[in-house]
Order: structure tokens, then sequence, then C-alpha cells
């Protein structure tokens, strides 16, 4: 369907391809993977023709239709979150104008020859219209848009109303309307809840029918959907056929097997340099000689592309909490709107968070979730009930907006210093590469890190603490899988207790052990892992 054939491309001095190949089959869905910066953003980019490559070619017929939905939705104005999804159709809109103008003009007398002509026309447009999925395009839409958390409710708002998050989820419903032969998706997951993400699972494996290049730092999406795995990384592109877990394992047994072809490689050539060096001033072995230089300058050597390292931190023991680390009774929350109404969010809640729990706080979008972990980390007052915290509780709370609390003038270093102010550099600067920023990298200033890094910083911080209750409000938002599996592994071993919210499965599942569902005002605990609330709900009707 799309062909990559030998392309290479550089910025400057930086080569982010050289010669690489690699084809977008019809009906395939193919994970695009590797590190921050490897060229992924510029490969949709030279597919969708935003750039050119430097060398190769990019094959592709004229009538495949690419839908490419990026981070950068650009500026929504002046429609309703409806027409804003039409008008990403507007090829189908023309046509469906087309029609209509075509149908006035034949209930007017005029000649045969200019009936046919009319008539022919017609028919080709009212073709493309139906190919297209021109009849249903209005229901098309608002289904998509209601799969994606936008209700009926909603589907007249101005687009401007709506936040930086929401907007994404308009270009993205849009993107998916117009039912492209082949879908473009950077980070489709990355502004979207559970439900949602769920929601355009099934849709991409049940629904549409083209093919699909992504990226994702969704593990269990990745898994569920993908059949290749294309690996951007050392100025090359790798295809493994298989899912996200497949190519972990393969990745590793091929670089396994790279290692142990570089090592042999490097006996021999050792070998035959200790010849070389010995017999060098004989002239009795002068050809041997000459026919091993001439033979090991021929070799083609074996490079080992470099790995992320991955630094081990050890993480101080937390103070001990006490045994019951939060008591709730009765605890309800009305929020007061500008309009002087009140919307009250839940009420009834009891329960209690003992010390070691890792739990995960889920509901669908608007239940809550968010604001009863503000009531636990003191952010907000509950209006009803109370809130016990029990003896030597030491909290830190990851909020969604917590980011924004960052000095953007002080680099990484500088911002990790100012919680641990007596540490040295060599303990800071362990503790920053164990969250990924390892060497220069902890020079960077805020300012200038993307989303990612941010949450990062300030998760170092939190973990540079000495707590032994971690509230997370989405922690995992912005963070590449990469990131994900460090911050899981870092909380998997923390001593404390963990009270999360996160749209990642798999996640959870690696990491919680109660499930607290907030629905419809009310909070349900479930004693048991992330699978066992699953299975429960579904019996229960509730998934």
């Amino acid at each position: 369907m799309i062909h990559l054939n030998k392309i290479s491309k550089q910025y400057g001095s930086q080569i982010l391809f050289n010669n690489v190949s690699f084809q977008i089959l019809t009906g395939t869905c193919t994970g695009l993977v590797g590190p921050n910066g490897a060229g992924k953003t510029t490969l949709f980019r030279l597919i969708v023709g935003e750039e050119g490559a430097d060398q190769g070619d990019i094959i592709c017929s004229k009538q495949t239709r690419i839908g490419y939905f990026s981070q950068d939705v650009g500026e929504m104005k002046g429609r309703t979150a409806l027409t804003e999804v039409m008008a990403v159709a507007s090829d189908v809109v023309r046509l469906g104008d087309e029609i209509r103008i075509m149908e006035n003009t034949m209930a007017e007398p005029m000649d045969d020859d200019s009936m046919s002509t009319l008539l022919k026309r017609y028919g080709d447009v009212v073709e493309e219209f139906e190919r297209q999925g021109g009849y249903d395009l209005e229901s098309r839409a608002q289904a998509i848009l209601t799969g994606l958390g936008i209700g009926p409710d909603d589907y007249n708002r101005p687009v401007e109303s709506f936040s930086g998050g929401w907007k994404m989820r308009i270009a993205l419903a849009g993107i998916l309307t117009v039912q492209p032969d082949v879908l473009l998706l950077d980070e489709p997951t990355n502004h979207l809840d559970l439900e949602s993400i769920v929601w355009l699972e099934n849709w991409l494996a049940n629904d549409f029918k083209g093919a699909v290049l992504m990226t994702c730092h969704d593990h269990d999406f990745m898994n569920r959907l993908v059949t290749r795995i294309v690996e951007v990384a050392n100025r090359t592109v790798t295809v493994y056929s298989g899912n996200y877990d497949f190519y972990i394992r393969e990745r590793e047994i091929r670089r396994e097997q790279l290692l142990a072809g570089y090592r042999r490689q490097n006996d021999m050539l050792a070998k035959e340099e200790e010849f070389i060096a010995r017999f060098a001033a004989r002239a009795s072995h002068a050809a041997q000689v000459q026919s091993r230089v001439k033979k090991i300058e021929k070799i083609e050597r074996i490079e080992i592309p470099p790995e992320q390292k991955r630094i081990v931190f050890s993480f101080a023991e937390p103070p001990r909490s006490g045994d019951d680390v939060i008591a709730l009774s009765k605890v309800g929350k009305i929020w007061s709107l500008p309009d002087g109404s009140e919307k009250s969010v839940f009420g009834g809640v009891s329960g209690m968070i003992r010390r070691g729990d890792k739990i995960a706080v889920v509901g669908v979008n608007g239940a809550g979730k968010s604001t009863f972990l503000k009531v636990l980390a003191g952010e907000t007052q509950a209006t009803s009930g109370t809130v016990t915290m029990g003896a030597n509780v030491g909290i830190g709370y990851f909020s969604q907006h917590a980011m924004d609390i960052l000095d953007p003038k002080k680099t990484v270093f500088e911002t990790v210093q100012d919680v641990i102010p007596l540490a040295n550099f060599g303990v800071i600067r362990n503790l920053c590469a164990a969250f990924l920023f390892p060497g220069d990298s902890v020079e960077k200033r805020i300012a200038m890190l993307s989303g990612g890094e941010k949450s990062r910083v300030v998760l170092a911080t939190l973990f540079a603490r000495p707590i032994n209750l971690l509230i997370l409000d989405e922690p995992t938002n912005h963070l590449d899988i990469l990131a994900r599996e460090v911050l899981l592994e870092t909380l998997i071993s923390f001593a404390g207790t963990v009270v999360i919210v996160s749209h990642d499965r798999h996640f959870l599942r690696s990491l919680v052990s109660r499930v607290f569902a907030i629905d419809h005002g009310e909070m349900i605990a479930y004693e048991g892992d992330y699978v066992y609330y699953q299975s429960k709900a579904r019996e229960q009707g509730c998934l």
C-alpha cells in the first residue's frame, strides 16, 4: 500500500535514517517504536508529505487516502464539536454538496446531450460519495464522538469551550470518521480515559478495515492490536513480526545473537592480528601475512548498538506509618459551581486504607476519581463525613497539574537538589539517572523539557522525600513505555502505601492489590488485584 524505499534523512549533523526500507501493508496494524528523538514522528511527516526525504522514494497510490493524527491539533474555533469532526471529511461534504446541486439542476429542462453528460457525472459522484461513506457521515461522526467520551449533550458545544485534552479527542474523532485507507496515529491514547481507550481498541480491531501505523505508550493497547513492530533506532529500521511482547523477547534474542557474533569476530580478529604481528618481519611468511591483512580489511565489523542504560537507585526505606493509614467514614464532596449551583461528586464513602496497600481508584470519566484523591491528600476538604489520618503518615501527592508548579528557570539537578539539599552530588545524580536523566541531561532547564520529562522530574522529587503514602493521579499520562516501566518497578519495590489513578491496564495489573471503584457517587472496595476487580465487575455488569 505504502512503500518506503531506501529512505535517508538527517537534520544538520544528526542522521535519523540511513537507507531504510519498509512497507505499510493492506489490513495490517503496525506499532512504531524507538527511543525519543529516533525519528518516529519524522517518519509520519515523510509519509504524509509534510517533509521530504534526503534520499529514497515513498511510493503510494494517488487513490490511497491517508489520515494522520498528531499531537499538534492546531487551532479549533468557529464550529461545534460535531461540525468540526465532519469538516475533516471535507471531500465527502463537497461531494454531497455537488450531488444536491446536480439533483436541483436535473429538475430543470435541458437537452438530451446535457442530461446525458450530467447523469454520467452524477453517477460517478454518487459512487464516490457512497465509497467514502457519505450517506452515514453524520451518524458515524456522532457514534465516534460518543465512543471517545463526547456525548449528544456536547455535540453542539463550540469547540472553543473544550479543554486541550478534549480538543485532542475531537481531532481524533475527525480522523476516524474519514475512514481512510491508512491511519497514522501518533500517541492516540495520550488524552483518553480507560473507557475511551477500550472503545478505540475495539473500533480499530473490529470496525476499521484499513492499515494502521501507530506509536503508543499503552502496553496493552499495543499488544491487543499490532501484528508487526517497526523499531526506529540507531539510524535504521528493524521489522519484527508479532505484538509488543513478542518484540521485547525477540529484540533480546537478536541482541544476544549479535553479541555472540561480535565476540566470535573479535576473537577471530585477535588471532589474525596476533599472527600478523608475530610473523610480519619474517620473509618466509610474507605472503601469509599479506593475505591475512587483506582478509581482515575486507571483514565488515559487527557493531553493537548502544543500549539506554538503566540506573538502579536504592531508595531509602520510608518511615513506618501506623497500620491504619487513612480511615474514611461517610465522606462526601460537593463542588460549588460558578453559576451558584452545586454538584455532588460522591457521598457516603467509607473504607480503610491500610499500610502497604497498593490501591487503584477506578471509575468512568467524571466519576470523581481526581476529587477523591484530592480529599485523601488534603488538597480539598470533604463536605461531609470524616477523613482520619493514621499515625506518622507522610503524603506525597502527584496531581495532573503537578508539572505546572515546577520553576522553568531551574535545571533538573537544581529542582531535585531543592528537595534534598543535604544530599551529595552523587546521590542527586544517581536519583536523576534512575528517572532517565543520565549525565549532562541533568543540566536541562525545566522550560526545555517535554511533558513526559517534567513528569519524571516531579516523580523524582516525590521519591527523594521521606514519605510513606503516595497519592498519584494519572502519573503515567505523559510517560513512554520505558519510563512507565521505571515507575512501575519503583512503585512495586516501594515499601509504603500507594493510591493511584491510571488508565494503563498493564500498569494496574502489575501493581495493585486492591481496587476502589467510584460509581454513581458511591465507592465499592474490591479486596483483590486488578484482574479480580475486572472479573467481579463483569459479573456485576459494571464493565
